[in-house]
């Protein structure tokens, strides 16, 4: 991405608030294909062309952007990551380590 950019002479738009702004509106075209479907269908639907195919570009448009502000921000994502997974796995530890079976009682980014 970096490389990317560069080539482009991008650098000056991307600064973290312009990251973040396009990524948002990238989460929202990717809801937008969501919006009026059923919820029982959705994963169905999801998982047929062209539909798949939109949801497929748009999912990578949320991850360049996010890639590239973490870049600008010099925030290694797969450490973070991570991290993250380990502090959420002991704070949301299964009683005798049987897998959860019921809806989940907290966000994952908790």
């Amino acid at each position: 991405m970096r490389r990317f950019t560069e080539e482009r002479d991008w650098e000056q738009f991307h600064d973290p608030k312009s990251l973040l702004l396009a990524l948002v509106g990238e989460v929202g075209e990717l809801a937008e294909l969501f919006q009026w479907l059923p919820a029982e269908h959705a994963a169905e639907e999801a998982h047929e062309e062209p539909l798949r195919a939109r949801v497929g570009e748009e999912m990578a448009d949320v991850l360049l952007y996010l890639v590239r502000l973490a870049d600008v921000l010099d925030i290694d994502l797969a450490a973070v990551s991570r991290a993250k997974m380990e502090r959420n796995a002991l704070k949301h530890a299964l009683p005798g380590g049987a897998p959860s079976r019921g809806a989940p009682q907290a966000r994952l980014s908790d």
